[in-house]
């Protein structure tokens, strides 16, 4: 290659980075807000509910993200794109009519019967979303960072300041307002955590209008047909692959006796899970950048070789934000206002471990999407979904979220190991696993010497925890010299 392709992953890792990174941190602003205002079991109903949400995400786009990036690689963009785009419109309207017309049994099915209206709610949400997915994967494919960014920081800050408004300054001020006491109703409490995402999807819809129909817009249906036989079975993948991160938020209040306070569970689990969930941001920001990357360089003499880097150097970030996040859980944990969520911060670490070990996954699963075989990813993400749905099921009585954390790493796991020995046989891409493993080791083994030898004074164990940091950079650094080979 005539680029250095380290460095160009890094430079689109950090663009994107900060394109999801800085959305998604000020979506974080929300947590403390939430957790300072609502009770556990009113933070649990918002997790339950957007739980449900990451699987209808999933359901809405059924793998046209990753379809139009690799048909976008042999067919005219343009026409990928219109195909792609006329598809998610139809479905979407189509899912929203189903919504509202049967939103009230439904909300009955999911113990909702109350609130009928979140469902009818998140119907517009989801279908406005699935609908701009195209056009923000369009700014990836067309390396347009800024433009990603503009609309994605837009959303959030629309959703925080109405969230804001509506959780705080109502509040605060309704009392001496006639105006406010026209628009606010404090009976409506969580549902106004759905209104501003709401209002912010279709503001956000609004602005992205122009860009949506920037290319000419058309309807092949032979390509649709391919794009969809590619796609679907990555759907169903992605179905499964959320079930895994999701369905314990969801049968925890199913399968706890209501003595164990269920939905206070559910909270707790839920506002942790956000602090492991910085794992997920750099996931996240790195994905943005590296599925294109992939794609793009599939054809180079040396791709699979790069591939393997890359998840070397991926792994070693990720061990990096385990050790950080684990060491400073003192400080993080003021991130979650009240004290009566932090009895769940033992998840923590092993949630983070969870985390990256599906990003391990999700590097992994490169092989069988630029091969064109989908449907391992079923197979994989089918039985990672039966550990998961059967673990939750016969744990979370026993331990309660304890066992779903680690239900979530072992599942995490076993999906990890199949994938990369299916992929030995399929599409053999030469992994360092000997010199991955001896990283994750030596990352494991200072976590536990950290742990065994806390220090109650706080400022005291923080800097003992910086310094076993710094040792572990020092390792890596010496062994690898990565930043000289970033630069260089």
């Amino acid at each position: 290659m005539n680029n250095n392709p380290f460095k160009k992953l890094a430079g689109q890792t950090v663009v994107y980075g900060l394109c999801s990174i800085v959305p998604r941190f000020l979506n974080y602003l929300l947590v403390p807000l939430h957790t300072g205002v609502f009770k556990t079991a009113e933070y649990g109903v918002i997790t339950e509910i957007y739980a449900y949400v990451t699987f209808f995400v999933i359901l809405l786009t059924y793998g046209m993200e990753t379809g139009f990036f690799k048909f976008s690689q042999s067919e005219d963009k343009n026409k990928v794109y219109g195909t792609v785009f006329i598809s998610l419109i139809t479905t979407s309207t189509l899912f929203i009519a189903s919504i509202m017309i049967f939103a009230a049994p439904l909300a009955t099915k999911i113990g909702y019967a109350n609130n009928p209206e979140y469902l009818s709610w998140f119907a517009w949400i989801l279908g406005l979303d699935a609908v701009m997915a195209v056009t923000f994967a369009r700014f990836r494919l067309d390396e347009r960072p800024l433009r990603f960014a503009f609309f994605k920081i837009t959303n959030v800050l629309i959703n925080i300041s109405l969230t804001m408004f509506f959780l705080w300054f109502c509040p605060k001020y309704a009392d001496d307002s006639a105006l406010l006491q026209k628009i606010y109703n404090h009976e409506i409490g969580v549902g106004y955590v759905f209104i501003s995402n709401l209002a912010a999807s279709i503001i956000t819809a609004g602005l992205l209008f122009p860009d949506m129909f920037r290319y000419k817009i058309g309807f092949d249906f032979s390509l649709w047909k391919k794009i969809v036989l590619y796609s679907l079975p990555l759907m169903i993948a992605g179905l499964a692959g959320n079930a895994i991160e999701t369905i314990d938020r969801v049968m925890m209040k199913h399968r706890l006796s209501e003595c164990a306070m269920p939905m206070e569970q559910v909270g707790i689990y839920g506002a942790n899970i956000k602090i492991a969930t910085l794992m997920v941001l750099f996931i996240q920001m790195f994905r943005y950048a590296a599925e294109p990357f992939f794609f793009n360089i599939a054809k180079e003499k040396d791709s699979r070789e790069t591939i393997a880097s890359v998840m070397k150097y991926f792994i070693v970030f990720c061990l990096l934000i385990f050790l950080g996040v684990s060491f400073y859980i003192d400080i993080i944990k003021y991130f979650l206002r009240k004290p009566e969520y932090w009895e769940g911060l033992s998840l923590v670490p092993v949630m983070l471990l969870g985390y990256l070990c599906m990003g391990i996954y999700f590097n992994l699963t490169i092989w069988f999407k630029l091969s064109s075989q989908t449907g391992y990813g079923l197979l994989i993400a089918s039985i990672g979904a039966t550990i998961s749905f059967a673990g939750n099921w016969l744990f979370i009585p026993v331990w309660g979220y304890h066992a779903s954390a680690w239900v979530h790493l072992t599942c995490s796991i076993v999906m990890v190991y199949i994938t990369w020995y299916i992929g030995k046989k399929h599409y053999p891409i030469p992994y360092p696993v000997k010199q991955i493993a001896l990283y994750v080791f030596i990352a494991i083994s200072l976590y536990f010497v950290a742990y065994f030898t806390k220090i109650e004074n706080t400022s005291l164990n923080i800097l003992k925890n910086t310094f076993i940091i710094a040792i572990f950079v020092t390792i890596i650094e010496k062994k690898e010299k990565l930043i000289e080979k970033i630069i260089h």
